[in-house]
């Protein structure tokens, strides 16, 4: 009889440890693993270190982070990547990274990771993901090279999603009855009527400095306005009718902005509406972060937000960054892991309650986050409208961006014709993209 009970009981025990095995949870293999992660010095990963110990909390998977200005973080991973063995299991980075580092077979394809169900997390519904953010930062190989379409694969998921929208002054537009511009034509006649109503106040600061400063601002208007880099068979079209338009668009924009207005960089630009010098403001959903900070701002509680106007189309830009797994990690599984929770619903809720950039629709649409942040609907808005083929990502973009730049900063500061300085960089650019083999197959 007592061989009889001991048997049973090593029975229940063996079946007691069966179904334990069975089911256990998806991060149980990956306790005590140490990542290493490469991160930006910028504020939504400043949201992010605020979290971060949540996820060791609740897996047992410690996290390590590597946080540096953009530049330093951008060159120590150009040297990781290119060893055997590298030290980060996973990385930020920039839409342009992205490009250079598929190319060169340096991040992982996601979809094995994805295809694992030990690993992938049915309820992470990735529909839910801002769609034009996830064609911009993620995927590669397809339309292009940098779209999606039918030989697209996805590399890395959006992580901090930024767009353009329109910040601009309550109390003016009270005070004045003005509509807020919905359209290009409403918003080009207000940047220069403000001025009128309030002298001394620039209509809209933007970015116009010589460099990628004036070539960010036209690229914000090509877009909306109908206009594209290239057409798909890689002819320059900057300098089309619509590429014109955009140009204009910026030069009115400028001789109606604020004092020194063309030689405003982002920074400046910003601080020209913080300080109250500007009525409106068109930029990146980064900056709001700044309006309602006292110590940096006498707008607080002035600013309101709409999405970037509709020209021929409504198409906000797509920037931020997103995260990658790297060829050479060494806990891959675990860096996914990582990754998938980062980006999970209730991670992006989290990160986004401080302060955080969103990459998920509901998140933006969240009582709880609008009830913080009355904006981030707005933003929600703007995003179902980002266009991931509002600049070019191609390896040969860098060359075409500086002469874009310089050129229509002569076009601001100097006189030069619009349609004669398009020319210029059409042309050039022509020769560019020759050299750089995008005509061999015409």
């Amino acid at each position: 009889m007592l061989n009889i009970i001991k048997t049973t009981a090593t029975s229940v025990a063996a079946l007691a440890f069966a179904v334990t095995a069975a089911f256990a949870g998806p991060y149980d293999d990956y306790k005590g693993t140490t990542l290493v992660v490469s991160f930006p010095a910028h504020p939504h990963y400043d949201a992010v270190m605020k979290v971060l110990p949540e996820f060791t909390k609740e897996t047992g998977i410690k996290v390590e982070v590597d946080q540096l200005q953009y530049l330093k973080m951008r060159q120590k991973q150009t040297l990781e990547l290119t060893k055997n063995k590298g030290d980060y299991d996973l990385i930020a980075y920039v839409v342009f990274s992205k490009a250079d580092y598929v190319y060169a077979d340096q991040l992982e394809n996601l979809a094995r990771f994805f295809m694992n169900p030990k690993l992938a997390d049915p309820s992470y519904d990735a529909d839910d993901l801002v769609a034009g953010y996830v064609a911009n930062i993620g995927v590669a190989g397809g339309k292009k090279g940098y779209l999606p379409g039918p030989t697209g694969s996805l590399f890395g998921l959006p992580f901090g999603s930024e767009t353009s929208v329109l910040g601009y002054r309550k109390d003016i537009f009270e005070k004045h009855g003005l509509n807020v511009p919905k359209t290009y034509d409403e918003l080009l006649e207000l940047v220069c009527k403000i001025p009128e109503l309030e002298p001394g106040m620039g209509g809209l600061a933007s970015r116009a400095a010589s460099g990628h400063h004036a070539s960010h601002a036209y690229l914000l208007h090509l877009a909306p306005l109908g206009g594209r880099i290239f057409d798909d068979q890689w002819n320059p079209t900057m300098n089309n009718e619509a590429g014109v338009a955009a140009a204009n668009a910026l030069k009115k924009i400028v001789s109606c902005g604020a004092e020194g207005a063309a030689t405003f960089g982002f920074a400046e630009a910003g601080a020209s509406f913080l300080q109250g010098n500007s009525a409106m403001f068109l930029d990146t959903t980064i900056f709001a972060g700044q309006v309602n900070n006292p110590e940096k701002s006498k707008v607080v509680g002035k600013v309101g937000w709409a999405p970037h106007p509709v020209g021929v189309r409504a198409a906000s830009q797509t920037g931020g960054f997103g995260i990658g797994i790297p060829k050479n990690a060494q806990n891959k599984n675990a860096a996914f892991l990582l990754m998938q929770w980062l980006t999970s619903k209730k991670s992006d809720k989290l990160i986004a309650m401080q302060g955080g950039n969103p990459s998920r629709y509901s998140t933006h649409f969240d009582a709880n986050v609008n009830a913080k942040f009355p904006y981030m609907s707005v933003f929600g808005e703007a995003l179902k409208n980002a266009d991931p083929d509002w600049r070019p990502i191609i390896p040969v973009w860098g060359k075409i961006n500086a002469d874009l730049g310089t050129t229509l900063s002569k076009i601001l500061t100097e006189g030069l014709d619009v349609q004669e300085g398009l020319d210029g960089v059409a042309e050039r650019t022509k020769k560019i993209m020759d050299d750089a083999g995008y005509n061999t197959w015409k």
